[in-house]
């Protein structure tokens, strides 16, 4: 067979150590991979890369498009970002894919029979990064969501669902609140469902969707949720399994891949060859799948699923009542490769089928015809440290001529004028919605030329905006929510 070129990134702390077990374990089951080694993470940091990465682990990474990358430490202070985030931005890896299964009673757990499958979206959302101090008091985070980034992802959990003889995928959004945005992901969801008839679905709050992943994970398959909750969720089901340590997850694009354990780097323990290489050998079954190698990852797989079984184990799940040799690093691996070619008796043998995991490649490419949009009003945030009352500042702006009107005034979300029904509203942070009509079904189309008059005149009246954003129609649909009693 020709091998195939990987990239190895061993990491920091633990990660040398673990990656050193891995590898031992996967070429002594024969994978065909061809390694070449790039340096990322905090010595790459120390040495004034901000980013963890230097120039040349990137034409590794765009040549091989696989890494299989220890855990990395980010050094403390501003400045550094976090290397995974930028892998991910980067290499467009859209796909966070965490598998979480419970390995009780050897390793604890009260939900011995979770196996799900968490598909979190991984550019947008609020992990954009895209934050601003608007106020001496107030600062924002903008959440994005794009209607292809949402086709992506879903359409990855549905066929990811089809490919590996999953049953369910369930959707997570909090649309109860943020209408637009998660609102958005819902329908999609909804549309795509449509196409697999095969696969059952679901939606549910977030909120009651994370308490019943703690307290009732084997109700769910596949999970598919935006970025945020997807972190959150993809911890939560790991602590419940008891499986964070051993706990892999992959990183996929249409064009490359990322493939590491879920643990941090644990500088604690490094060099001490106590640490428990199955996350990232986890990892790297997921890989070994992912360019087409079932046979050597169900070989792989088979064998660590007997040597856990066995009691063969590290110190961080050792046990008294099932453990029955406590054991380091590399002995584990030497463990695991002793096994290869056994299959469990406790936990059913895995069996990847030749053929049947090609790469999954989502583009949301889904048709559809442009909107006609209309530009029908401005909301103006200004700063206002001064505490003038909301009377006062609508007295003021609505003396403003133009082709629009002072509609509402807010503070976080909540009406301050007119007929303002707060005690003690907060003043310090103030946004004024200006439409071209107050009956919403009598709205007009204005010009970007009234929005910059309208700011001009403000900044006269020596108010501080410190933000604005255009209010637009789709085909006479609005694309803004309402602000609290308008």
């Amino acid at each position: 067979m020709i091998k195939t070129p990987i990239t190895i990134a061993y990491g920091d702390g633990i990660g040398p150590e673990i990656m050193r077990a891995t590898l031992k374990i996967l070429e002594a089951a024969n994978a065909q991979i061809s390694p070449e080694v790039i340096e990322v993470g905090e010595k790459v940091y120390l040495q004034g890369n901000t980013s963890g990465i230097p120039n040349e682990a990137w034409k590794s990474l765009k040549r091989t498009k696989v890494l299989l990358k220890g855990p990395i430490t980010t050094p403390q202070g501003s400045g550094y970002k976090s290397l995974n985030v930028t892998l991910r931005k980067t290499l467009s890896l859209f796909a966070n894919v965490r598998p979480c299964a419970s390995y009780a009673p050897f390793v604890p757990s009260l939900f011995p029979n979770i196996n799900l499958v968490i598909v979190r979206e991984n550019e947008e959302d609020t992990y954009s990064g895209i934050e601003h101090r608007s106020t001496d008091e107030v600062y924002q985070c903008l959440k994005l969501i794009s209607r292809p980034g949402c086709e992506q992802i879903i359409q990855y959990a549905f066929e990811y669902a089809r490919k590996f003889n999953r049953k369910k995928v369930t959707c997570l959004s909090k649309d109860n609140i943020m209408k637009m945005t998660d609102g958005l992901f819902h329908r999609v969801f909804n549309e795509i469902a449509a196409d697999f008839p095969d696969i059952e679905h679901e939606h549910l709050i977030v909120d009651i969707g994370t308490a019943l992943i703690a307290s009732n994970p084997e109700r769910f398959d596949v999970i598919v949720t935006l970025n945020l909750y997807g972190d959150i969720i993809s911890d939560v089901a790991a602590q419940v399994a008891g499986s964070v340590g051993l706990a892999g997850s992959a990183n996929i694009g249409n064009q490359m891949a990322m493939f590491e354990a879920i643990h941090g780097s644990a500088p604690d323990i490094a060099g001490k060859n106590i640490a428990n290489p199955s996350g990232l050998l986890n990892a790297a079954i997921q890989m070994l799948i992912h360019i087409n190698q079932p046979n050597t990852a169900t070989l792989i797989e088979n064998a660590w699923l007997t040597t856990l079984e066995e009691g063969i184990h590290t110190a961080d799940i050792y046990s008294e009542e099932y453990s029955q040799q406590k054991v380091g690093t590399m002995e584990f691996a030497d463990a695991v490769i002793k096994r290869l070619g056994e299959k469990p008796v406790h936990f059913t043998p895995v069996k990847y089928k030749p053929g049947a995991y090609a790469k999954i490649q989502c583009y949301g490419g889904r048709p559809h015809i442009a909107s006609k949009k209309e530009l029908v009003g401005i909301d103006i945030f200004i700063d206002n440290p001064t505490d003038i009352p909301a009377s006062t500042l609508a007295e003021k702006l609505s003396q403003l001529g133009g082709p629009t009107q002072l509609i509402i005034m807010t503070s976080r979300g909540l009406k301050i004028w007119p007929d303002s029904t707060i005690d003690a509203p907060y003043l310090r942070h103030c946004c004024c919605r200006f439409q071209s009509s107050s009956d919403m079904k009598q709205l007009k189309a204005i010009r970007h030329e009234d929005t910059i008059k309208l700011i001009s005149q403000m900044t006269d009246l020596g108010l501080d905006v410190i933000k604005t954003e255009n209010l637009y129609t789709y085909d006479g649909e609005l694309g803004f929510s309402l602000a609290q009693g308008q």
